[in-house]
């Protein structure tokens, strides 16, 4: 894909925005451990980094929920494979 610094950065909040949310609100994190949290899991790739953007492929809701209850969250608790409405609400 390619985009402007701008989107890049734009959607790169946004998907920290929605990963700190989620770890607050379903994995207890308290909003400044969610935030690192966020920062950890989507670092800033510079422009010329080898597939930029990648973790993009996926939504903030399913990788919070792959670190919260792990890789088979899907089957375990199929509640959550879809995000509620306040998550949506974030955009």
């Amino acid at each position: 894909m390619s985009w402007s610094e701008a989107q890049y950065e734009e959607c790169l909040h946004g998907e920290r925005r929605r990963y700190a949310w989620t770890m607050q609100h379903h994995g207890g994190l308290t909003p400044s451990d969610a935030w690192a949290a966020a920062l950890d899991w989507y670092p800033y790739e510079p422009s010329d980094t080898p597939h930029r953007g990648l973790v993009f492929h996926d939504e903030a809701w399913h990788w919070a929920m792959l670190a919260i209850h792990g890789d088979r969250y899907p089957v375990e608790r199929p509640e959550l494979v879809e995000p509620p409405a306040e998550y949506l609400a974030l955009d």
